[in-house]
């Protein structure tokens, strides 16, 4: 484990550092199994974006990509079978963080079609078929929060997968998130399912809530006073909701049977704003049994001068509370700003994953 006293500090805590980057690189340098032992990163998450960049910037798949033009390889199954792998190897590298925490960590992440976001049969569908392909104890299958996805992370739960729930951004949308959750434990444990085997995690993004709501507060007189102060807060409201989930009848039902509860997600921890430090969205936000998911010059900027000051969340949401309240009163349609960032986030996925399917075939066509 890292002497790294930032690192350490948020890890006591009981924050698990996850490292928001995948790529083949990583996997066969030995970065990957480096940040394990010298950063204290126990787990690893990816998405359409991530591995569009990775496939499109590195000479590492050209082997692998020659090798399945020549077997004929559609574009979808290529990416998938790149993709599956990588996920893989990263699962194989984390198996004994995931051994020594007791199955709590050393998870590794991988997210389905993000066209298929507004599809609930079609999502279950590949999941349990990207569940099939990597064949790891330790994946975790990423499913958005969107509506058509809260019944699939149910029904999936409810085959025995773990799950790792993304694009959250509203409070309201985390306690559905949460609901379908403990739906789909229960229906796991009606199929028979060991439910100490099953995990989940719950993303919320953070940055962009600030970068949506400090663009409106721009245009309104008086507004420069609550500029920056919307992700924290409603991140904080997450993790009082979380707290309130967790303590239910019916979560403790669960848990007496094997569950582990849902742990909160920080996502989207990287500053987009110069005037902020490059550390708050994890200085802010440290509270026990949650993960935060880092972007390599994130991890770098907490390493080197994070102002690590232990649990700044819990007991702070009538505070938070005030700040939305505030940003109400001013004008702010708050309702609209979590369906723009979520529509956005739908978006980008789709236009990653429309570019990572391009490079691919062009790869493909290359190699022929």
């Amino acid at each position: 484990m890292t002497t790294n006293p930032n690192l350490k500090a948020l890890s006591e805590a009981g924050v698990s550092i996850w490292l928001d980057d995948l790529s083949r690189q990583r996997i066969s340098s030995g970065n990957l199994a480096e940040l394990i032992t010298d950063q204290a990163v126990v787990g690893v998450t990816s998405n359409p974006t991530i591995f569009a960049n990775a496939l499109s910037n590195a000479a590492d798949y050209n082997e692998k990509v020659r090798e399945l033009a020549a077997r004929g390889a559609s574009v979808d199954d290529t990416v998938r079978e790149l993709t599956t792998a990588d996920v893989r190897d990263a699962a194989d590298i984390f198996r004994n963080v995931y051994e020594s925490t007791g199955r709590v960590d050393g998870r590794v992440s991988l997210e389905v079609d993000p066209r298929l976001a507004h599809d609930t049969d079609r999502t279950v569908a590949e999941a349990i078929e990207l569940w099939k392909a990597v064949d790891r104890p330790n994946l975790m299958v990423k499913i958005p929060a969107t509506l058509a996805g809260l019944p699939a992370i149910t029904r999936v739960l409810a085959e025995g997968i773990s799950v790792n729930v993304t694009l959250i951004f509203s409070v309201q949308r985390y306690r559905d998130v949460m609901d379908a959750f403990l739906a789909g434990l229960e229906q796991a444990k009606a199929n028979g399912h060991d439910l100490a085997q099953i995990s989940s995690v719950a993303s919320f993004f953070v940055s962009r809530v600030d970068t949506e709501i400090d663009k409106r507060l721009a245009k309104i007189e008086g507004g420069e006073e609550l500029r920056g102060k919307a992700a924290i807060a409603n991140a904080r409201l997450a993790y009082a909701a979380y707290l309130d989930v967790f303590a239910s009848e019916r979560w403790q039902a669960l848990a007496a049977d094997g569950a582990r509860a849902q742990r909160p997600l920080w996502a989207s921890t990287g500053v987009k704003d110069p005037a902020y430090s490059d550390t708050r969205y994890v200085d802010e936000l440290v509270a026990p049994n949650t993960v935060n998911t880092m972007p390599e010059a994130t991890l770098k900027a907490t390493a080197d001068h994070a102002d690590v000051r232990g649990d700044l969340v819990t007991g702070t949401a009538a505070a938070s509370q005030q700040v939305f309240d505030d940003l109400a009163k001013i004008g702010i349609d708050l309702d609209d700003v979590f369906a723009v960032l979520e529509s956005e986030g739908v978006e980008k996925f789709e236009k990653s994953w429309t570019e990572l399917l391009e490079t691919v075939g062009q790869q493909l066509a290359q190699a022929e």
